[in-house]
């Protein structure tokens, strides 16, 4: 998964996704069809040392599909939520 992704955006500030756990794992793993368990991908990103960076990335950039950082976008769109309103709040407070 990394390595495609590496391939796709590039650049040195994607440098993280070199160090993490699913550089050659199937990719097919961390995108699950519906319903399926997203259990192994998870643990996959469990002891990654980049994982924050790659949670990160992902609800930085609005991934809408697969595990990053060991979050689900159901997950990831909590986050993005919560921020929106903590911005909004810093705004009007």
């Amino acid at each position: 998964m990394v390595s495609n992704i590496v391939k796709l955006i590039g650049g040195p500030h994607q440098s993280w996704q070199r160090k993490a756990n699913c550089m050659g794992v199937d990719p097919d793993l961390f995108f699950p069809e519906r319903g399926s368990s997203t259990r192994e991908a998870k643990e996959v990103c469990r002891g990654c040392v980049v994982r924050e960076e790659c949670l990160e990335y992902a609800v930085t950039y609005g991934e809408k599909f697969g595990i990053w950082g060991g979050l689900s976008e159901r997950e990831r769109r909590k986050i993005r939520r919560r921020r929106t309103l903590e911005a909004k709040a810093a705004v009007a407070g």
